[in-house]
């Protein structure tokens, strides 16, 4: 079994994909958001973190997080969210995907994949890079044709903030984007 070495930098900025188990499509379900809403806030609570940039799509999302100072374990992070998530997810009526021999010797549900992955942002012009890859990925994928039209976004924030003009994007393709190699 490979061993996975994370790269850590406290109070670092990190992009993340996390995928539904099968790539069902369980996140963009009344449930499924309501379920990863809660246990990202209540993850929040327990230990802070700023939820730079998000999207969520129906069967995973990528985000951007902001550790605080001196802190960089987004793993136990990460792994009480998704412990949250499917624990209320199934507690809700969600349905498990196909259970393996090597998740039941885990007593692993079949809900989201066990792993994610992680890139530590390494600048601003990675930071922007990564956010753009945020907004545009429901394009990408043929959910919309502008980014503007995706409810599931950080974008309608970076909008008010004044960081995007509402046709960021156009009506797509954007070849303006990096990030087309990745998820």
């Amino acid at each position: 079994m490979p061993k996975f070495t994370r790269n850590r930098v406290p109070g670092g900025l990190y992009f993340f994909t996390v995928v539904a188990h099968e790539r069902r499509p369980i996140l963009t379900t009344d449930l499924g958001r309501r379920c990863l809403h809660d246990a990202i806030e209540g993850e929040q609570a327990r230990a802070p973190f700023e939820l730079f940039a998000v999207v969520l799509l129906p069967d995973h999302l990528h985000g951007v997080w902001a550790l605080p100072e001196g802190d960089s374990d987004y793993s136990t992070r990460w792994g009480k969210i998704k412990e949250a998530f499917t624990r209320d997810f199934l507690a809700g009526g969600g349905e498990e995907g196909t259970m393996t021999a090597n998740r039941e010797r885990h007593r692993e549900r079949a809900v989201r994949q066990l792993r994610f992955w992680e890139h530590t942002v390494r600048d601003e012009e990675d930071l922007v890079r990564c956010v753009d890859y945020v907004h545009w990925n429901p394009v990408k994928h043929g959910l919309v044709t502008r980014v503007r039209d995706y409810p599931w976004s950080s974008f309608h924030r970076f909008v008010e903030s004044g960081d995007y003009e509402p046709d960021w994007g156009g009506d797509g393709p954007c070849p303006d984007v990096p990030g087309a190699e990745w998820e």
